[in-house]
Order: structure tokens, then sequence, then C-alpha cells
């Protein structure tokens, strides 16, 4: 993957929420069959926690959904309802970023790879998902 960081800027549809991101021109993207996105057709990639940053008023448009072992926390706009990041599970100290909610001109290249989250715990051994929030 391009090592070459750039500031990313983003958010949801309505634009309440918007967010800058450092990473990668390229980055490695994880479509999940687990039941939150599989349903919300989620591929994302991961930060560490520092490299993500809220802009404006950002904070107060966002509501939390959580389940499960509630460690994952899916932020998502109390407006239009998209979710364009999330804490997962897999890096709790990271944030997940829905590259389609990036904005148009500075991701260069997407590689996507495959995530069992119905098999959570073997993938997460496997894939070595918990390394992309690493510095």
């Amino acid at each position: 993957m391009d090592s070459e960081m750039v500031a990313h800027e983003g958010g949801c549809h309505c634009k309440k929420v918007r967010w800058r991101v450092q990473a990668p021109t390229g980055v490695v993207a994880w479509s999940c069959n687990c039941s939150n996105c599989s349903m919300r057709g989620n591929t994302h990639f991961i930060v560490p926690a520092d490299r993500f940053e809220l802009l404006g008023d950002s904070e107060q448009f966002l509501t939390t959904y959580s389940f499960g072992t509630h460690t994952a926390k899916h932020k998502f706009c109390k407006v239009c309802g998209i979710t364009s990041f999330y804490y997962p599970r897999s890096n709790p100290d990271g944030v997940s970023i829905t590259f389609t909610c990036v904005d148009p001109g500075t991701l260069t290249h997407i590689e996507v790879k495959y995530y069992d989250g119905k098999n959570w715990e073997t993938s997460h051994n496997q894939t070595g998902i918990a390394s992309q929030s690493k510095g």
C-alpha cells in the first residue's frame, strides 16, 4: 500500500458530521460479514485514534449504538443516519473510517480484504487487523 500520508476529509450524507483523518493515499479496507456491517454494507479502513479529528460542532450530531461485548462504538449522524466512522472492537485504539464517506480526490487506491465477523475471534487472530491501528 502507498505510504504517503495525506489529510482526508469526509463525513455523513447531510454534512452535519465532518472529520479529518491522516492516512495514506492507498488503504486496506475491510469488508466484514458481522450482523452490523453486513446490514449496513460497511467497508472500512482503520487508523490510529490520534490521526482522527472531528471537525466543528460534529459531536452534537452524533449518537452511539453498541451491542454484544459493547466494545465497538458505532457512531452515526442523528440527522441522516449515516455511520461514517466508528470505534471498532478489533481495534479499540483506532477508528474505522467508512471509505465511501471520504470526500473524493485523496484516496487513490483501496485494497479490500475480507473479515469474517461471524467468526470474530478466529478472523481477528488470522487477519492481522489489530496492527492497522498501530502508528
